[in-house]
């Protein structure tokens, strides 16, 4: 047996865990599949079928593919075949979209499945730490026979060379995947095995299920939900309490798991938001302060308050002169640290842990001046629900980006904060109150920094028993999994994962000695060379990130009964009924199989829909009568029952099968014989249609009488055909439905046109003009009928259609805009009204204009210049609108880059209706011949900063570029010199050279500020510096120092031996500050983010030994002060669609 383990990998998981075809999409998808130019390898064959293996696939001429989908070389894992499926432009989204495939799932057996714990991966090639890479787990079946990410990572930085994931056109994925024992995940009935039932994940939303799940089980939460006053009339898509209050009654009443997508709505989200994954204590602050807001007023005002908020106090303490500086704040959370603490009481430790000012950072007590100080932070009392936050997520400095702190991290099952006589209280707290709390509920992260997968282990009675809650499903668990395997850390995983096949004590004794002796050998198989091999400890990436305890002195008040009085009356009604027509439904689906929908049209559908509602064909199916009929019944008691519907007779009513037509027309095609009207409904739905439809739809011919009294039907022969007419007025420009008639098929329209004009409405002898709608899909198809020619000879047959109209002069035929039936209908078919909005205000309408599909590039701007009242319509730039983020494209549409509308309004396979506006300076074939530029022109000697848009060639250089900003700004004097820079978050970046092209110069992330060059650099001595100097403050935000920088960066010459005081003098000459103000500020040596703090004495050059700028972003010289400047009216640019976005509830 060969076994190699999986890898210590550092999954970050978004959450949208779901096979390529779950993401909303309408009509089927384009499913072509090539080849690429690409090398797979497994390293070797198969010969073990390892349970756990490594797969790496090579894509070359990556940016080249032209193919949705793209599939690797099969490889096999664990018995089985897999392969890696890509979707390199994105499936429906922005992003790379990558799955783990079930290579031969077409070919296998009924009722397979397979369970798989794997991650997918892009290597950068530049720097392997960088590498994405994201896991999940999953039970593969027939019906989800693939699973992966939708939103795997940004396309825009996959395709951007300089970020070493795309490196000389290829891109290389991995693999990692392990076969593990199969779990029957459907079968589970999560109601009859805990009691509880779940969540429904609309795509990322795990992170809102297990802290919902959390509120929910806590009983005087959910009470006083219910008691917030919501009334029948309120919508619960509007209304976040009646949305509320409806899910915590499906959880408390339902039999199977809930949908959260009425709540979702009354927040006000959309789809895009339910696709993207949020913090979930960002979620529960958000979540708690919105209801605290829509308590107010109310019976239940408060509740937020008694249940999560405490109060501590922040204190400076003067050593050596009485002076004391207090400040009571509330929380309703904690957040711990987790790095660098074994355990809870370790970060309440560190909480209160006392800091000492003095020496540079002496305290400024009034009346006392600078003084050495003791700081801290006490609680003054805690509240009955606990909510702590672990601080999982940390910056890493030396990264420059954000990591999961993946750290051991024990809580207890009971949290005792009066321990060692109450060191977290403050004088003032309340000593009678006994602070001894029990946990509760653990939520747990699992995943990597950029997101993952959130579940949530909750104790509702505060009993010995665990449920775990992951979204629709609910199992019961033990107090280690709950508590001891969500600590974190490192663990074994082979002898874990030997565990898991339920080996016999002497089998699995043999495998672990073998592994270990292969181990000590060095003698680990080499069979599968490209496998990995690697370490049998692994970092376990689930572990708990939120606590909720109770104190156990208001546990009966909190884990209190909660039952149907609580619920107001007119929510139960409403939810009962809800839950019944649920339960009907449930129950017409279970015996669909014994029913038939049948869908019956009358003349009366006609006439009220052709003209209003449609153009083309006859009628909308699905707004006519339909019945729901038993299959066994006779087709002669179905008519009786339209009889006592409708007060149609019987033997008056004549029915006509629907046929769908070649040309993609759907019309009457023949009546119904006296043997099919004998059979039973079930049998006449499988004569009239071949698929699985359970539907049947009819025509029922009614003929009336000059009585308008329903008669007997005439006869229908074989020379019979049955011909339905529409009229149309060019004048109104409207199209409605007339009736029906049967013809003689060796018969002319020339004898029926006393009839036709009497239908329409018109005199006798009215001069009329026949044309016949043919079809419409994929273009109209609609031509005049030979008034002399037989109804045969014309190729016409039962279910046609004849459209009737007046005959215009050809004088008067240019009035109309539509002068005949064919360009009428040619028109609606390519009708489109568009809403325009400004790109300034995206989320804002505009206005609407009715364009035509077909409309070429320049109609659609004129048609846009003529609204606005624009002279040159080449100045309007245009950019399409993304269906699933509801916001525009980041890239405009060029110049003529779009040959219709049609083009311009699809996104993927959606159609929107939505296109954003710009109006240039400057016609647009102008401008994209040219490079923009925003440049933030720096005035040091007015220390003000303006903007300025530089539009050059593209093949222009930096010099250029200063060249032409030099006639557009303010210079010191005429020789002045100019360099550009780049800034981003209020640090130098680099300088750029005056022969770089401006081509490659980006804009959208970086600010671009130019600057006179000080005279000083000019003549830089031999041993002189040009360091960076930044300003900086540090955010103690819960005793946690982070350096944040702020205002504009410099350059500063330092000279060989300077000590800190002569640069100091240097630098508030330069600044001009105050004499007071400078006296507050604080200089440092800052290197990788960490302050050195620098004495007067200190030679500041000593400490910078580099010479060159380029790449010394990260050290300089810091001035630490408060940030009292006005803030800049610019900003680092954004790029035009962001992908992530703080969690709001809107409503």
């Amino acid at each position: 047996m060969t076994l190699i383990d999986t890898h210590s990998v550092d999954p970050e998981e978004d959450g949208m865990l779901v096979p390529n075809s779950d993401f909303p999409v309408e009509g089927p998808q384009p499913m072509e599949v090539a080849t690429a130019d690409t090398a797979s390898t497994v390293d070797g064959p198969p010969v073990d079928d390892p349970p756990s293996a490594r797969f790496s696939w090579t894509i070359e001429n990556f940016s080249r593919l032209n193919v949705k989908k793209l599939y690797s070389e099969v490889f096999h894992v664990g018995g089985y075949k897999w392969r890696i499926l890509i979707f390199p432009k994105g499936n429906n989204v922005d992003h790379l979209s990558m799955y783990l495939d079930v290579a031969d799932s077409p070919s296998l057996p009924y009722g397979w499945s397979r369970y798989a714990q794997f991650s997918l991966a892009v290597l950068n090639q530049a720097h392997n730490k960088f590498t994405v890479r994201k896991d999940t787990q999953h039970q593969f079946n027939a019906r989800e026979s693939d699973w992966g990410f939708t939103s795997f990572m940004p396309l825009s930085e996959l395709y951007d060379p300089s970020r070493g994931y795309l490196m000389d056109d290829t891109v290389i994925v991995e693999a990692d995947v392990a076969v593990r024992r199969v779990v029957d995940y459907w079968s589970h009935d999560s109601k009859k095995e805990t009691g509880c039932v779940g969540l429904k994940n609309q795509g990322a939303t795990c992170y809102m299920n297990s802290l919902l799940q959390t509120l929910y089980h806590i009983p005087y939460f959910r009470k006083a939900v219910y008691h917030m006053p919501t009334t029948e009339n309120d919508n619960p898509s509007g209304s976040i309490p009646l949305a509320l209050q409806s899910l915590f009654y499906k959880l408390q009443y339902s039999d199977t798991s809930v949908a959260t997508k009425e709540l979702t709505k009354s927040f006000g989200w959309d789809t895009y938001d339910s696709f993207m994954q949020h913090d979930v204590q960002e979620l529960n602050r958000v979540l708690c302060e919105k209801l605290e807001d829509k308590m107010k007023g109310t019976v239940v005002e408060g509740t937020i308050q008694q249940l999560f908020e405490g109060h501590h106090m922040n204190y400076i303490e003067c050593i050596n002169v009485d002076y004391r500086s207090t400040r009571k704040e509330s929380f309703y959370d904690l957040q711990l640290d987790v790095k660098g603490c074994r355990d809870v009481y370790a970060s309440f430790d560190k909480y209160v842990e006392v800091e000492r000012l003095e020496g540079d950072n002496k305290y400024h007590a009034e009346k006392y001046g600078l003084q050495d100080a003791r700081k801290g932070v006490l609680f003054i009392d805690f509240p009955p629900v606990l909510q702590l936050q672990l601080k999982r997520f940390e910056y890493d400095f030396a990264r420059d980006t954000m990591v999961k702190i993946n750290d051991r991290y024990e809580f207890p099952l009971q949290l005792d904060l009066d321990r060692e006589n109450g060191k977290y209280l403050s004088p003032d707290a309340d000593r009678s109150v006994r602070n001894l709390y029990t946990l509760h509920s653990v939520l747990v992260h699992s995943g990597g920094v950029h997101g993952g997968h959130y579940y949530a282990y909750i104790r509702p009675t505060l009993s010995d028993q665990w449920f775990k809650f992951d979204d629709e499903r609910v199992t019961k668990e033990d107090l280690k999994r709950a508590l001891e395997e969500q600590y974190g850390g490192e663990e074994e995983v082979f002898v874990q994962f030997l565990l898991s096949f339920k080996l016999s004590a002497y089998a699995l004794f043999s495998c672990i000695i073998a592994i270990i002796h292969s181990l000590f050998l060095q003698q680990l198989p080499h069979a599968n060379p490209g496998f990995n091999n690697s370490p049998f400890k692994f970092t376990k990436y689930s572990n708990a990130y939120m606590l909720v305890y109770i104190r156990e002195s208001d546990k009966e008040k909190i884990v209190c009964n909660v039952d149907e009085k609580d619920i107001a009356e007119h929510l139960r009604v409403r939810l009962k009924k809800e839950q019944d027509e649920k339960e009907q439904k449930r129950k017409e689906k279970s015996e669909a199989h014994l029913y038939t929908i049948i869908k019956v049209a009358r003349d009366e559908d006609l006439g009220e829909q052709i003209g209003n509602e449609i153009y083309f064909d006859l009628v909308d199916h699905d707004k006519v009568r339909s019945f729901r009929i038993q299959k066994q019944m006779a087709f002669t008691q179905f008519k009786e029952e339209v009889a006592k519907e409708l007060g149609i007779p019987v033997q008056f009513q004549r029915y006509w099968l629907w046929a769908k037509r070649q040309n993609h027309t759907y019309r009457p095609n023949r009546p119904l014989t006296p043997q099919e009207e004998i059979q039973s409904v079930g049998q006449l739905k499988d004569v009239s249609t071949k698929t699985n439809n359970a539907e049947l739809k009819l025509y029922l011919e009614v003929e009336v009488g000059l009585d308008l009294l329903p008669c007997p039907p005439p006869e229908k022969t074989k020379d019979n055909i049955l011909l339905f007419f529409k009229l149309y007025d060019p004048l109104k420009e409207e199209i409605r439905y007339v009736g029906r008639l049967f013809v003689e098929g060796s018969g002319k329209p020339l004898e029926i046109l006393t009839k036709l004009n009497e239908l329409a409405g018109f005199s006798p002898d009215e001069e009329i003009e026949l044309f016949e709608e043919i079809k419409f899909e994929p273009n109209v198809m609609c031509e005049p009928i030979d008034r002399k020619q037989t109804f045969r000879g014309s190729q016409l047959e039962d279910g046609d259609i004849i459209c009737i109209q007046k005959p215009l002069r050809s004088q008067t035929s240019e009035q109309y805009r539509f002068p005949d039936v064919p360009s009428f209908l040619e028109y609606v078919h390519n009708r489109q009204v568009v809403r325009f909005r400004s790109l300034d205000k995206p989320k804002e309408d505009d206005f609407s204009l009715e364009l035509s599909k077909q409309n070429n590039y320049d109609e659609v701007v004129e048609s846009l210049a003529r609204h606005l009242g624009l002279d040159d319509p080449s100045k309007i730039r245009l950019t399409s609108h993304n269906c699933y983020s509801q916001q525009p494209k980041p890239q405009p549409i060029k110049y003529r880059g779009v040959d219709r509308l049609t083009e311009m309004l699809v996104h993927y396979n959606q159609t929107s209706d939505i296109l954003y506006y710009e109006v240039l300076d400057i016609p647009l074939p102008e401008l994209q011949c040219l490079k923009t530029l925003k440049v933030a022109f720096y005035n040091a000697a007015k220390d003000e900063v303006t903007i300025h848009t530089i539009r050059l060639p593209k093949q222009s250089t930096v010099g250029d570029v200063l060249n032409h900003l030099k006639t557009k700004v303010e210079l010191s004097h005429p020789e002045a010199e100019l360099r550009l820079l780049e800034v981003f978050y209020h640090k130098i970046y680099k300088i750029f050279p005056p022969t770089e092209r401006i081509e490659n110069i980006n804009d959208q992330y970086w600010t671009l500020r130019a600057e006179e060059i000080p005279e000083e650099e000019k003549n830089l001595g031999p041993h002189d510096r040009l360091i960076h100097v930044y300003h900086f403050t540090k955010d103690a935000t819960q005793n946690q120092a982070h350096v944040q920088n702020f205002g504009e960066p410099f350059f500063l010459v330092i000279h060989e031996g300077e000590t800190l005081t002569e640069v100091k003098a240097r630098i508030q000459k330069k600044l001009q500050v105050p004499n007071e103000e400078f006296s507050k500020w604080k200089f440092a040596f800052l290197s990788l983010g960490r302050p050195d703090y620098l004495q007067d004495s200190d030679i500041v050059s000593s400490r910078f030994q580099r010479r060159d700028v380029y790449g010394a972003w990260e050290q300089y010289l810091g001035l630490e002060h408060s940030d009292n400047a006005p803030k800049r009216s610019y900003a680092t640019n954004q790029n035009r669609q962001t992908f992530e976005k703080p969690v709001r509830i809107y409503n």
